[in-house]
């Protein structure tokens, strides 16, 4: 079993970033988590979030980012990251549309190639993450696949939201294999706090330990059967009871 470390997206604890970005993190250092990725600085800007995310002692396992921001400016982005020492950047979401045939999705796949290099440039490493609309497949292959394959894979990885995948009728533990040393972070999420869902999380695991390439564990929270930062703390606890935190 490989020791991998775990973060936890920030989107899942939204509200309270929002409210009280420093004092979140401080929480979530003291569940155990090891770092954040973020999605926005919630009531801080960039240097305030470093600054935070340093003094929890936790690290900055990757930043979420839209597409209009990797468009717009990457010597911006360049420099939030190095304040975050942060040197994964994914785009969280493009329009399913994108992702309905080969060529669309080749298409998107080779703007990322182009952004990707440019991010290689300021030593940073772009990723893409899926929900399930990027799922569907065309002539046996789905359109996130399509993506990937029409971009170096020095210049796009994937993380891989493996809730997500199930959700589309896929298995997530295939999917990791078949994308192999392009899964550096993993999106860990189940239906509602992890264990609780259907995913398939010791195929999972197996998969993961089996490429070998994986970086962090990032776990993802979206529905909630507590307040969201009871809900990322018991998914943390389910981690550790596997022996996976």
């Amino acid at each position: 079993m490989l020791r991998i470390p775990v973060s936890v997206q920030l989107w899942s604890v939204r509200e309270h970033v929002a409210r009280d970005f420093a004092g979140t993190v401080a929480r979530l250092a003291a569940f155990g988590f090891q770092g954040v990725e973020t999605a926005g600085y919630g009531n801080l800007d960039a240097s305030g979030a470093a600054a935070a995310i340093k003094a929890a002692g936790l690290k900055c396992s990757g930043m979420h980012v839209s597409i209009d921001t990797l468009r717009a400016n990457l010597t911006n982005l360049a420099v939030d990251a190095k304040r975050l020492g942060c040197r994964d950047i994914i785009c969280p979401w493009m329009p399913k549309e994108l992702f309905s045939d080969a060529a669309s999705a080749a298409e998107l796949g080779r703007e990322f190639d182009s952004l990707g290099a440019r991010l290689r440039g300021y030593g940073l490493n772009l990723h893409y993450h899926n929900h399930d609309g990027e799922l569907a497949s065309d002539h046996g292959q789905t359109g996130f696949e399509h993506m990937l394959d029409a971009a170096a894979p020095a210049h796009l990885g994937a993380e891989v939201d493996v809730y997500w995948v199930k959700f589309a009728g896929q298995d997530p533990a295939k999917l990791l294999r078949r994308l192999g040393n392009r899964c550096r972070l993993i999106h860990l999420k189940d239906q509602e706090e992890i264990g609780t869902g259907p995913v398939n999380f010791p195929a999972v695991f197996d998969a993961i330990d089996s490429v070998g390439a994986a970086e962090w564990q990032v776990i993802e929270v979206e529905q909630y059967n507590h307040d969201p930062l009871e809900s990322v703390r018991l998914s943390l606890e389910q981690l550790k009871k596997w022996g996976r935190a």
